[in-house]
């Protein structure tokens, strides 16, 4: 396992700051209040940078956090001090991609959270429990919009439907920790 590249949390947060879409994947923060102030630390810490163009890369209480701004959403990838910060970027990159993508390039809250089920979908194919899976845009795309499944048409909803069910699971769960 020391071979995986793994990663503590994705989040996703409007221009405010405040939760679209987030995923711990350890216990680092153990209450609902340590994460949310994670969050907001992390937020004020990059919010005066303007990373639009190539994701950023700083050090923050021992991690590593690469982040990337696309219109409203800020995109941000932590790790530990020991992790590669390209496999991170990387990671951010396929991420934040295959989001703009399924969000037809209109990178707001509202449409975000109109289409959160697709963002936790893409978030349950970037990692498992932490272990990098997928970093590449199309493949994620792939995987969520079912191309990338073997099968029939009812056997891809079938797929889909539990994983919207599982990605339901970790909103619900996600909210009340």
């Amino acid at each position: 396992m020391e071979s995986c590249p793994l990663v503590k949390n994705i989040l996703v947060l409007d221009s405010e700051g405040k939760r679209v879409a987030v995923k711990y994947y350890c216990h680092d923060w153990p209450s609902l209040s340590s994460k949310l102030a994670f969050e907001k630390s992390v937020f004020r810490k990059t919010r005066k940078t303007s990373a639009r163009t190539e994701a950023e890369i700083v050090m923050f209480d021992s991690y590593i956090v690469v982040y990337k701004f696309i219109q409203d959403l800020r995109f941000f990838v932590t790790g530990g001090d020991d992790e590669n910060e390209l496999i991170l970027a990387s990671f951010l990159q396929g991420f934040s991609k295959a989001v703009d993508h399924l969000l037809r390039n209109k990178m707001h809250r509202r449409a975000a959270l109109e289409n959160l089920d697709l963002i936790f979908l893409c978030l349950d194919e970037v990692a498992d429990g932490g272990i990098v899976l997928e970093t590449d845009a199309k493949a994620i795309l792939d995987k969520v919009s079912g191309d990338g499944l073997e099968g029939s048409g009812s056997l891809t909803e079938q797929k889909l439907s539990s994983a919207l069910a599982t990605a339901r699971e970790h909103f619900a769960r996600s909210i009340f920790n």
